[in-house]
């Protein structure tokens, strides 16, 4: 059943009908310059994106986050639980980044880079494209009856989509699992691994939801970045916008109104079914699917290219645009800061980590004129491969030292606990004092020391 709508409207959203349908939209397909730069960028992307659990850095996958584990692996890195304080840098770099470029460029994060739109765009479009055919047709599809052709059309996209979206969430889960261990998962019945098979049918039931069917919904009413898309551009901000002096009046072509036709080829080709014409509006994700449009017409009509196009606000009204403002300096101070502390914590982080501690037995022993402590060594490897450590341990005045094991070799992450047993005879025995323990990878030579305080009985007890 079909419902009638009318045109674009700033008063509602044109992917909703009156009566509370939806009006499914049918973008039509586009050539130009920009569609095809956004192509090779959404390509570019999800070839990383799908490469990243397969390519190995050192012994593990560039991704790993294995968080049952707590141990996660970022390009040859190796980080665990007591590293997450690293995140807070790069989650706020990410944010001020997004700030400044959303001042800077507008919305080029949602046009080109956004997982929705390129997964969206890039992927199953081109799939409902191949089974429908372009816009008109797909209209006629979608108005038809039912009939063998087209449950058969029906069928083989939404059977597609559905295998799209599988792959997609496989690879999602790999990046918990490793992609090793999600193949041998795959050889063996889901009954063994029924905890990642239920994560992976709901990651590809959300995915196939979504992209099936919500598509441009999520950007409209659910993603909070369009609402804030007012407070985060300025008059200088970069945006696709209509040049409305240019334009207006709109008349049939070769008449002496302004250069817009109104052929509505910006409308149709819309994802988010806006009229640019009618100005900024949130649902604009530049895309920049209208300027490729409107500059096909233009070059037919002979007439120059960029009746829509990128500009900022001031430049539709005719003023110079401004790069550097003080919003913007603003900015590059915020993402500089925040990527100079990710820089710093990486580099001040240890390879490894040493801890001398006290062990939960009696502070001392008094034994044989001597008195005697009991310590542990907390010993993680933190670098991406295998690594061999030295112990020593080193006290200021003389002593006994009993160390069962001086040398350890540890797998990434690996983490031991060693016992290390000081006894000092009571005459050379001062009062408190600290012990060191100092701890050498055989690699590098790279040195940590720890020290805990060594105890006795008090002097005047003696």
């Amino acid at each position: 059943m079909t419902h009638p709508h009318e045109g674009p409207s700033l008063d509602r959203l044109y992917s909703i009908n009156r009566d509370g349908s939806r009006n499914f939209l049918h973008p039509a397909d586009v050539k130009g310059r920009y569609i095809t730069g956004r192509r090779v960028v959404f390509a570019v992307l999800m070839a990383f994106y799908l490469l990243l659990p397969l390519v190995r850095v050192g012994q593990h996958p560039a991704v790993h986050l294995d968080i049952a584990t707590r141990r996660f692996y970022l390009f040859g890195s190796v980080f665990n639980a007591q590293d997450v304080w690293i995140v807070v840098f790069l989650l706020t770099g990410f944010g001020f980044a997004l700030l400044l470029f959303t001042s800077w460029l507008g919305r080029v994060w949602c046009g080109w880079a956004c997982p929705q739109t390129v997964f969206l765009e890039g992927v199953y479009r081109p799939i409902e494209r191949f089974f429908e055919g372009p816009r008109n047709e797909r209209i006629r599809l979608e108005a038809a009856p039912w009939t063998a052709g087209k449950v058969a059309r029906k069928v083989g996209k939404h059977f597609f989509f559905a295998l799209v979206s599988l792959l997609i969430a496989h690879v999602t889960l790999s990046l918990f699992v490793s992609g090793r261990s999600l193949f041998e998962m795959m050889q063996h019945s889901p009954a063994q691994n029924w905890q990642p098979f239920v994560w992976t049918m709901a990651i590809a039931g959300a995915f196939y939801f979504n992209f099936a069917w919500f598509r441009e919904q999520l950007c409209i009413v659910i993603c909070p970045y369009g609402r804030l898309q007012s407070a985060l551009t300025d008059r200088d901000s970069l945006i696709v916008g209509y040049d409305k002096a240019r334009g207006e009046p709109r008349g049939k072509a070769g008449s002496t109104t302004g250069d817009c036709v109104d052929c509505g080829r910006c409308v149709v080709t819309c994802p988010t079914g806006i009229d640019i014409r009618m100005g900024l509006q949130m649902e604009c994700i530049a895309c920049t699917q209208c300027i490729d449009a409107c500059d096909e017409v233009m070059d037919r009509l002979k007439r120059p290219r960029g009746l829509v196009r990128y500009d900022s606000l001031g430049g539709f009204e005719g003023k110079a645009r401004r790069v550097l403002r003080p919003r913007l300096l603003a900015y590059v101070a915020l993402v500089t800061v925040a990527l100079s502390g990710l820089v710093i914590s990486l580099t001040v982080r240890k390879p490894f980590e040493a801890n001398l501690l006290r062990t939960r037995n009696a502070p001392y022993v008094l034994e044989e004129g001597g008195v005697r402590n009991q310590f542990e060594l907390h010993l993680i490897n933190k670098n991406p491969g295998e690594t061999t450590f030295r112990l020593a341990v080193s006290t200021p005045v003389p002593a006994e030292f009993v160390v069962p094991q001086r040398e350890i070799t540890l797998k990434p992450l690996e983490s031991a606990r060693l016992p290390v047993f000081v006894k000092v005879k009571m005459p050379d025995f001062p009062g408190p004092f600290d012990v060191t323990a100092t701890v050498t990878d055989a690699g590098d030579g790279r040195q940590r020391a720890s020290r805990a305080r060594f105890l006795g009985p008090m002097l005047g007890a003696r």
